[in-house]
């Protein structure tokens, strides 16, 4: 078995891994939700880090852990502000023209935050966040990259997943969903107007990231058709995602974005991106299409992720998930980076994470044997 998986990740994306595929189920769900309960990991994970878990468990990790390495470097005329007050984390940017506000609260059941104040609740508000946008630059830490690389070893090659586009960076960053729709309808020219500058300072940021070692990018979008119609789709992300892609892919870099949610409405658009791969994609019964709709939408796209996190819930039999790993391997590999979509959640079996690990085991030798022998 290829024990190095940075090696292994970095081949299977640039198909250098001759038509090997790499196991990388994410467990931070797991381990967050098992430490605020209990304040311990259960069994022989007690007292573990999350690279020990995953050294444990035999399989690669998804290092996102990489994310930081990327910074917004704020000119002279913004200043940032952020202090908690009891349950409230308060934050501000002061700008020339006007300052926005954001307030997150503590919940009772997770380590989590929730939103008790949007950045942006009308006009003027947007107005201020595209000085922002206009005035923001980004930088690149070594120094991060290489305590993360040390840290993390061989586990995965390097990866990021860089801030959310448009329409999905005013939902889920800014506005919320509700009135995010509202804006897109009431005010469109200024939406429009923040857009342009949204892009461009994510171009700075991705000439940075060209500069950089990092060569394997995700869009953190959390795509959902539920929220996203085809029509807001075209207009708003497809081209976003296509003159993202011709940047990054000029620099030789690896891309997918994250498309979480429903995706029945969605796949027609997937090969006119320009991405490599889709990732998280969650087929029924946890999400609304079949694993043979979306093989045929990808058509030679990858494939990140695909099994359901509820397989690895022992409301499901352990030949529920074996079916649904060979399925995935038939229908996409060599063109897959496998992993739980999303993550398997605080009630599922970890152990399960082994038995998929020897599919692919298998699998892997299964195909070095068959290369020796031509």
């Amino acid at each position: 078995m290829e024990k190095n998986f940075a090696k292994l990740h970095s081949d299977v994306c640039f198909k250098k891994a001759n038509g090997k595929v790499i196991w990388q189920p994410r467990i931070d769900c797991w381990i967050a939700d098992k430490m605020f309960e209990h304040g311990e990991l259960p069994g022989i994970y007690k007292g573990m880090s999350k690279v020990d878990i995953y050294k444990e468990l035999g399989c690669s990790a998804r290092i996102y852990e990489y994310n930081n390495c990327f910074y917004p470097v704020y000119d002279e005329t913004l200043k940032h502000k952020y202090e908690w007050k009891g349950n409230v984390f308060y934050e501000s940017m002061e700008t020339p023209i006007g300052t926005v506000t954001h307030e997150l609260e503590k919940v009772d059941s997770s380590w989590a935050q929730r939103t008790k104040k949007w950045w942006v609740c009308d006009e003027e508000d947007l107005k201020i966040y595209t000085y922002i946008e206009q005035h923001t630059n980004w930088a690149f830490s070594q120094e991060h990259f290489d305590r993360t690389k040390a840290e993390w070893g061989d586990l995965g090659a390097p990866c990021v997943f860089i801030p959310r586009v448009s329409i999905q960076r005013l939902y889920i960053d800014l506005m919320g969903v509700e009135e995010g729709v509202y804006a897109l309808y009431d005010y469109p020219e200024t939406v429009e107007a923040y857009f342009e500058a949204l892009r461009e300072c994510h171009f700075r940021l991705i000439d940075v990231i060209n500069e950089s070692p990092i060569d394997i990018i995700n869009f953190g979008d959390n795509v959902h058709s539920g929220t996203l119609s085809p029509q807001l789709f075209e207009k708003y992300v497809l081209p976003e995602y296509k003159m993202r892609c011709e940047r990054l892919h000029r620099a030789g870099k690896f891309i997918s974005a994250h498309f979480d949610g429903d995706n029945a409405g969605l796949m027609q658009y997937y090969q006119e991106t320009g991405l490599d791969a889709i990732e998280a994609i969650t087929p029924k019964p946890q999400g609304d299409v079949e694993l043979s709709e979306v093989k045929e939408y990808l058509g030679d796209m990858f494939l990140m992720d695909g099994i359901p996190a509820v397989y690895f819930d022992k409301e499901f039999s352990e030949e529920t998930l074996v079916a649904c790993v060979h399925q995935i391997l038939d229908l996409f590999a060599p063109n897959l980076i496998l992993g739980i979509s999303d993550e398997i959640s605080s009630t599922g079996d970890i152990e399960r994470i082994r038995l998929v690990g020897k599919i692919v085991d298998e699998y892997n030798e299964n195909v070095e044997r068959t290369v020796a022998e031509r």
